[in-house]
């Protein structure tokens, strides 16, 4: 049986790989599975509306009652179906993918994405055809919602409001023209920030720059804290669950450093913990959380994984190198919102700028690339990279990771959403981090192009 769920849901190009026939069908076998009582929120994209119509259509033909939030952040539509107690969810978003593309994440009805054994049931149910529609007398109702009130509100009782409104940062917030305009610069003013706001206008386009956060996406970003003197500069992807922090100078952290220095600053409070990672991370974060009696849970990555493992374990922190950092106490899924007034409230406690805070975490140089990547070829390329290695450590828990004596390391890991490759690397000096890269995108790309 064909796999549908990559790494992060259902993904496609509109009307070709993912069809609306596609979308009704996954959503049937949800509702079958999940519960009657179903939450609905879409992303910007201009398919949205579209694939959002064709999933509540379905939901409602296999009994399920919808409860429509809109135009909504992905964290913001897990949070509410928690709090709600509904049965589960699906969110009509292709998250950082590029304009053309549309999808589905399914949520449970804890708040965070199904398990990698639930899409599997969704996956053989859609293959099976199944399940029927109910009869006419049978066939659910939508409730409309505006939830977006609850949801600020819960993101900042997790934080000192008082103490950050004292400090009255100046914030830039860069949407990308995605749905954390709608919550973003509402959760940054009720902190007391100044904020300053670029793109802002939700457009499925993504006219503004790429939907992707990456620091080269966040020219514009990094102007606009110049010109504003701010304290912070935070970059969303499409559906407000991802973000790519800042400091005052317009330096990017990478999300493996904002997991540490929040590590860092909760187990203050509460030694011992569990954080849950992948093998994408800094391995340095074992320094940090170890020094207070913790321990780091490595898994492969993605959030869902990452995210599930909180739950089983009852972890509090998680997160991913690429800006993704679940906060347990609140919901142990993405929410860059979240994460946003997570870091303002440490820099207000501890009365440093997130440049010095960052600078006290022992991570290293990283850097992160990509390349083509066709999906027939990209189980050989793992299998084959390794003989062409010369790392004295291979951990193929992801990917293929390779682990030099000075515990600079590269990994290359196949994307499960996208016909491409990543590359990642850490060292002591960005000289060594892209020197790594490009031997490593060298070698690669010459073993995919033997393989087409």
């Amino acid at each position: 049986m064909a796999r549908l769920f990559g790494s992060n849901g259902v993904r496609g190009i509109v009307n070709q790989e993912f069809t609306i026939e596609l979308a009704s069908g996954l959503a049937a076998a949800v509702g079958h599975l999940l519960g009657k009582d179903i939450a609905v929120g879409r992303d910007g994209r201009t398919s949205s509306p579209m694939v959002r119509d064709a999933v509540v259509s379905s939901l409602l033909s296999v009994g399920c009652n919808v409860h429509d939030l809109g135009a909504v952040p992905t964290p913001a539509l897990q949070y509410m179906i928690k709090h709600m107690g509904w049965d589960g969810g699906v969110m009509v978003t292709a998250s950082h993918n590029t304009p053309e593309f549309s999808g589905i994440k399914v949520e449970a009805g804890d708040g965070v994405e199904v398990s990698k054994d639930t899409e599997a049931k969704i996956e053989e149910l859609y293959f099976k055809g199944d399940p029927k529609p109910v009869t006419w007398d049978m066939v659910g109702q939508v409730y409309s919602y505006d939830s977006m009130d609850s949801y600020i509100e819960a993101v900042t009782s997790h934080v000192d409001l008082e103490a950050i409104k004292e400090r009255s940062f100046k914030v830039v917030l860069d949407t990308g023209n995605g749905v954390a305009s709608i919550t973003a610069p509402e959760i940054a003013s009720k902190l007391g920030c100044e904020v300053f706001t670029i793109n802002t206008e939700i457009d499925g386009t993504f006219p503004g720059r790429g939907s992707e956060p990456t620091p080269e996406n966040l020219g514009a970003l990094k102007e606009l804290m110049k010109a504003t003197d701010a304290d912070l500069g935070v970059g969303f992807d499409g559906d407000g669950d991802r973000s790519i922090i800042m400091d005052e100078h317009g330096v990017a952290v990478w999300g493996d450093s904002s997991l540490s220095l929040i590590a860092d600053w909760y187990m203050e409070t509460h030694p011992g913990i569990t954080v849950v990672t992948s093998v994408s991370t800094s391995q340095r974060l074992e320094q940090v959380v170890e020094a207070k009696g913790g321990k780091v849970h490595w898994c492969k990555v993605g959030s869902v994984l990452i995210s599930r493992a909180m739950v089983d374990l009852g972890a509090p922190l998680g997160g991913e190198e690429n800006g993704g950092i679940m906060y347990g106490p609140f919901l142990p899924v993405r929410d860059g919102a979240m994460v946003m007034s997570l870091l303002l409230h440490i820099m207000a406690e501890r009365g440093k700028p997130l440049s010095e805070l960052i600078a006290e975490q022992p991570m290293g140089v990283k850097g992160k690339d990509k390349i083509p990547c066709p999906n027939h070829v990209k189980d050989e390329v793992l299998r084959r990279l390794p003989e062409v290695a010369d790392a004295p450590i291979v951990d193929t828990t992801d990917g293929v990771k390779l682990i030099w004596e000075d515990d600079s390391w590269v990994m290359v890991r196949p994307s499960g959403t996208e016909p491409i490759a990543r590359v990642y690397a850490e060292a002591d000096t960005e000289e060594k981090v892209k020197q790594l890269i490009e031997e490593y995108k060298k070698k690669a790309s010459e073993l995919i192009e033997s393989l087409k």
